[in-house]
């Protein structure tokens, strides 16, 4: 293909921060979680996703869960707020400049972050494709459950080739591809692409990359 695949991670890459855990934060402050209870779990999975060591179907049980006590309209009523107050100020401008600048590319943002958190997200970036771990639904409501495999580690891999495979396609079929990504999670699909870049990389990624002649940009 003469078009060039260019995947963004989203939560500290893209974003200042973690969607993820600040989604939790914001169920937190609005009262509909018990502080209590979630923030010091929310804290600790975490702590878990930085140190490698996340037991990735302990969190979503831990994250979905609250998405199936409440109905869909609820729910992204919440989700706009949660734009507007948590996810627009942690928007990098550098962030926005360099998505900008792969305008002609097919941009992809993938992420561990589930769907319902993340596709707002992507959209504000102005990019149309993502994939991210799905949480499952029935009749338009969420189970609490996950649909398919999470798109985490090795699942990110599983779940491009799945996404390239529906439109006909492999990594192989792009002569150059990207990855732009902070996280050690993500080694096995940085090693898949012509062009892995460590964005703002945690200490482990960073040392990768100095092994292996990545590039190591910063958004901040």
């Amino acid at each position: 293909m003469s078009q060039r695949l260019v995947l963004f991670d989203l939560d500290n890459t893209l974003l200042a921060g973690d969607s993820d855990f600040e989604w939790a934060q914001f169920l937190i402050e609005q009262g509909v979680l018990d502080r209590e209870v979630y923030e010091a779990r929310n804290q600790a999975f975490y702590d878990e996703y930085r140190a490698g060591t996340l037991d990735i179907r302990e969190f979503l049980d831990f994250q979905l869960k609250p998405l199936s006590r409440h109905p869909r309209a609820q729910l992204d009523a919440w989700h706009g707020e949660f734009m507007e107050r948590k996810i627009r100020p942690m928007a990098r401008p550098k962030a926005r400049e360099l998505v900008e600048r792969h305008r002609d590319d097919l941009r992809v943002v993938i992420t561990a972050t589930n769907s319902f958190v993340t596709a707002p997200i992507a959209r504000e970036f102005g990019i149309a494709d993502l994939i991210a771990t799905e949480p499952e639904q029935r009749d338009g409501e969420f189970t609490g459950g996950v649909a398919g495999i999470p798109c985490f580690r090795e699942g990110k891999v599983a779940r491009l080739d799945a996404w390239l495979a529906q439109r006909g396609g492999t990594l192989a079929s792009f002569a150059e591809s990207w990855f732009y990504s902070d996280s050690h999670n993500d080694l096995a699909l940085l090693g898949r692409v012509t062009h892995p870049v460590a964005v703002d990389p945690d200490p482990e990624l960073r040392r990768h990359a100095g092994r292996k002649g990545w590039p190591i940009i910063s958004l901040d």
